[in-house]
């Protein structure tokens, strides 16, 4: 009897176990992991956290293509470039997903430890990109490694899913349509038959939550709303119209207007950013269209990012 008690307890606690070992998808994420001990799902990006130990593994899917330049870019000279330090660097073979991993230190103002591995599976390339805040404290490389290396991939998630798990809501499209969701804190819009668009031969709205706090009020906002502008990849002789700080439903907002250049076509264009912010996070909308659409599409931008409410 003593045998087979002790046999069954065995067993129930290998099943446990198994059970635990099970990858964890978030919500509409195509990437799961078994997360380390203590972190949860997070409500702010598509990935695991614990903001206790400051620690945070993010998921980024892009297409099957984009894997060789993603892996081009994680060279030690060109991570150094972005403040991480390379200690550790593997090839990976996971059953069927082909990757690379790698580990470093990183300065600055997020200094700490951080993990980056790049996959591909059938369809689809998967980043994640874990990272430890501060000193030795938080969860060890081990776990951290470990946690990367439980990686698993499963099919196409539904576009209507994938919106509904967003760290906001989209109250009124304006009559736009979503066409992609990115890194589970994104959502493309356009108006048209086109699901992508590459020179501007549709409007494109972009909502976007925050990872991270925002800046203080002030000028500092307006400087890091202008920033955020600048920075974008797909507009060039970028030329405010107006940039303006305001309340509205209680909160602080920012929106600028400008006109610019799509880097792609040189069609002419008119731009709108709207950020609005709250006390630990803020969402941001920009609005593309061309010149001629101007009238008719502005007030609409402005009503998707009106009508947005940001989740618990």
């Amino acid at each position: 009897m003593k045998g087979f008690v002790a046999a069954t307890l065995g067993f129930i606690l290998s099943f446990h176990a198994a059970l635990a070992a099970e990858p964890v998808f978030p919500p509409a994420s195509r990437i799961g992991i078994v997360p380390p001990e203590d972190m949860m799902p997070s409500k702010r990006f598509s990935g695991f956290e614990n903001q206790e130990r400051a620690a945070a593994i993010s998921f980024v899917e892009m297409p099957a293509e984009a894997y060789g330049q993603l892996v081009s870019g994680l060279t030690k000279e060109a991570l150094k470039r972005q403040g991480m330090s390379v200690t550790f660097r593997e090839n990976l073979k996971l059953g069927s997903k082909t990757g690379v991993l790698v580990a470093g230190t990183v300065v600055g103002p997020e200094a700490g430890r951080k993990w980056v591995l790049a996959l591909k599976d059938g369809d689809l390339t998967a980043l994640l990109i874990a990272q430890v805040q501060g000193g030795s404290d938080g969860y060890s490389d081990a776990q951290m490694r470990s946690a990367l290396k439980s990686v698993a991939l499963r099919g196409p998630v539904s576009l209507d899913e994938q919106v509904s798990a967003l760290p906001f809501r989209v109250n009124d499209k304006a009559g736009f349509r979503p066409v992609r969701v990115l890194s589970g804190s994104s959502v493309l819009f356009t108006e048209g038959p086109l699901d992508t668009i590459k020179a501007m031969e549709q409007p494109i709205v972009i909502l976007a939550a925050s990872l991270s706090p925002p800046p203080p009020s002030g000028e500092r906002r307006d400087q890091f709303a202008q920033a955020a502008l600048n920075s974008n990849q797909i507009l060039k002789n970028v030329t405010f119209e107006r940039s303006e700080s305001f309340r509205f439903k209680g909160q602080e907002w920012h929106e600028i207007v400008a006109k610019a250049t799509d880097a792609v076509s040189g069609q002419p264009m008119v731009v709108m950013q709207t950020i609005r912010f709250e006390p630990d996070r803020y969402v941001r909308m920009v609005g593309l269209a061309r010149i001629d659409q101007r009238e008719q599409l502005l007030p609409r931008f402005r009503n998707v990012i009106d009508g947005v409410d940001m989740r618990p």
